[in-house]
């Protein structure tokens, strides 16, 4: 396993008695290091993406949805190595060719995206991304030759958006998934599939291997970007009241506060002034909309550090 594995992953699969070694900087590179030790060792090396057993095993998925759910339009998966759309599109085309098979990749580490540009496999060197299980710098051979002429298109996400998928899906479902699992709803609430509206969807939410403090970290990237956790700098009064009444707007507004700093000594302003850094919860993007409006009104030097938000999933 590559050094960016979860530890859940790593100790999970040390339970059920597996020897595991963690080394590699990606799965590119652990996948080198296992030739060689199965070269040097007499060992037999199965590509955990591209075996041509594996591909047929993940086609068991594709045809659990297709007898679990009828009347499919479209079936959304994630893509990393490609094993698991390459195994799920030939079982669910092979039976009903009309159903849609689309793939969802995060920007970072779109390799799939990058094979059907040039035609073959390519390497793409992976960036850090939230859905580590996808980061594969080269899609399979036996994979990409099978899911190629079957995949109808395949679409990628940003990391923003894996993040609020893995917080709506704890929200509204109760479901713990890793950032790998919850890409093809990523994709749905980003609107990167406006076709899709008012169709039955099949979205697979496969992997729920997160350690607790990425899920954490998580949640709170999704808050910011969904506009309910909120971070500011503003300038006020230094004088008594000054920090009052800055907290009794917010308190007006409905605002609650998680931490606040004070700064004064490297402040430009004048030294009856302080630098206040703020955290705060909103309820949504436009209880954020209004919390702005009203310290612009009141305060001359504001700033909001906030990723963009976006609201694709509000026309859906």
């Amino acid at each position: 396993m590559p050094l960016v594995a979860p530890i859940m992953k790593v100790q999970a699969c040390r339970q059920y008695g597996a020897n595991i070694l963690v080394r590699g900087s990606d799965i590119g590179e652990c996948r080198t290091i296992a030739l060689k030790m199965a070269r040097q060792q007499g060992l037999v090396y199965i590509n955990g993406y591209d075996h041509p057993h594996i591909l047929a095993g993940q086609g068991t998925m594709g045809l659990e949805i297709v007898e679990q759910v009828p009347n499919i339009d479209a079936v959304v998966v994630p893509v990393g190595g490609g094993g698991l759309i390459a195994g799920v599109a030939l079982a669910v085309k092979a039976l009903y060719p009309h159903v849609q098979v689309i793939g969802v990749e995060s920007e970072n580490c779109a390799s799939f995206s990058a094979a059907l540009r040039t035609g073959a496999p390519v390497y793409t060197k992976p960036e850090s991304t939230l859905a580590d299980g996808l980061a594969v710098p080269m899609v399979g051979v036996n994979a990409f030759a099978t899911a190629a002429p079957l995949v109808d298109k395949v679409v990628t996400v940003r990391e923003e958006w894996i993040a609020i998928a893995i917080l709506r899906l704890v929200e509204q479902e109760k479901a713990v998934v890793e950032g790998a699992g919850a890409t093809a709803l990523a994709a749905i609430l980003a609107g990167e599939l406006p076709e899709l509206k008012g169709k039955r969807v099949v979205i697979p939410l496969c992997g729920g291997n997160i350690d607790t403090t990425v899920l954490g970290r998580c949640l709170e990237r999704g808050l910011a970007a969904d506009g309910r956790l909120v971070k500011f700098t503003v300038t006020v009064s230094d004088r008594p009241g000054g920090i009052a009444e800055l907290t009794r707007l917010m308190a007006s507004l409905g605002v609650s506060i998680k931490d606040m700093t004070h700064e004064r000594a490297w402040i430009r302003s004048d030294i009856f002034s302080v630098e206040v850094k703020v955290m705060c919860e909103t309820r949504d993007h436009e209880h954020y909309l209004q919390l702005q409006a009203e310290l612009e009104k009141r305060y001359k030097i504001i700033r909001f550090a906030v990723p963009d938000i976006v609201h694709a999933e509000s026309d859906l």
